[in-house]
């Protein structure tokens, strides 16, 4: 069974540009996020401030991310693909080159109108990938992030230590350009004109059916809601690292580092084990259990290695209530 599933896993091999661009992608975003909690320091501001900006960053993703998709709808997935790609490449080169509030708070907002690549490279996968397979195929994109969150906030932090903001906005901006190549050279349109036509005359009853499915909507909001409670805990542990703990940049890539590890040996042991015993339902009900209680205990967390602890019961709940 297990060899049959990994073949079903690499079935795809025309996506492999694919999987290697949305990894380079989240070890762009992943090199940021140790760092946060000192931009404060860097640029003489105070935690609310540096909170806010990058908070920008997700308001104008969660307005600019479905235009995206639907412009890849109408024009094709590879152009808007692209268009994504040197969007967040040129914030990558704001970041790295900030010398001012103004700047950083433009290159957050450029970052989040340019980030639809994560739907659109759903999209391609819907595209190419019958249904039988599609979600197998979908846990690829999981396992990229998790694959680049092991070395992503190490480089981050060995980066910035050395040299300054210019180090980790150059780097990440450098591996964009590698997508940018790669997304060119090697990947196909899966959404050519002919399609497009075809799917303008059915949209309209798709998206009926999708808002009279309760269950998925439901599993529309909690993935929002599990998004917004992952993303805060994730980018606020730096400010919590810095403030309370003392941690220097390499210390906090080092926490960050340790949970990418957690999360990567469970999604390859655990995990499947036990989505296979309880279900999808009772695991996600699993999941957001361990989430109320790790994050309600990291409030009262003085200690970096209980934090490490704490991250590996978050790194066992995230896997559970994603499910890909």
């Amino acid at each position: 069974m297990a060899e049959n599933n990994n073949k079903r896993l690499f079935k795809y091999r025309m996506l492999a540009p694919l999987w290697i661009a949305i990894f380079i992608d989240v070890l762009g975003f992943t090199i940021l996020f140790p760092l946060v909690g000192f931009f404060s320091e860097l640029f003489n501001t105070s935690d609310i401030v540096i909170g806010f900006i990058f908070s920008v960053n997700a308001m104008f993703g969660f307005v600019f991310g479905p235009i995206l998709s639907k412009l890849s709808d109408k024009y094709g997935r590879r152009p808007l693909l692209l268009i994504s790609q040197f969007g967040t490449l040129l914030a990558f080169v704001l970041t790295a080159f900030s010398d001012s509030l103004w700047m950083l708070v433009i290159a957050r907002m450029i970052d989040g109108m340019f980030g639809g690549n994560f739907p659109i490279a759903k999209a391609i996968i819907s595209d190419k990938v019958p249904p039988k397979d599609r979600g197998i195929q979908m846990a690829n994109v999981g396992i990229a992030y998790v694959l680049a969150s092991l070395i992503g906030p190490a480089i981050g932090g060995i980066s910035f230590t050395f040299f300054g903001l210019l180090g980790p906005g150059l780097f990440a901006a450098g591996l964009t350009v590698i997508t940018i190549l790669l997304t060119t050279l090697m990947l196909k349109e899966t959404w050519p004109k002919e399609k497009r036509l075809h799917y303008h005359k059915i949209k309209t009853e798709v998206t009926l059916k999708v808002r009279e499915n309760k269950n998925a909507l439901f599993m529309l909001v909690l993935w929002a809601f599990h998004t917004i409670s992952f993303t805060i805990i994730m980018t606020s542990i730096s400010f919590f690292s810095v403030n309370v703990l003392n941690l220097s940049v390499l210390d906090v890539s080092f926490v960050y580092m340790i949970s990418g590890i957690f999360r990567a040996g469970i999604r390859f042991t655990l995990f499947k084990p036990t989505i296979k015993k309880l279900g999808e339902s009772n695991a996600i009900r699993v999941g957001l259990a361990i989430f109320l209680i790790s994050f309600f205990l990291i409030g009262f967390s003085t200690n970096v290695v209980i934090i490490v602890i704490i991250f590996l019961f978050v790194s066992f709940a995230a896997s559970l209530t994603r499910v890909l």
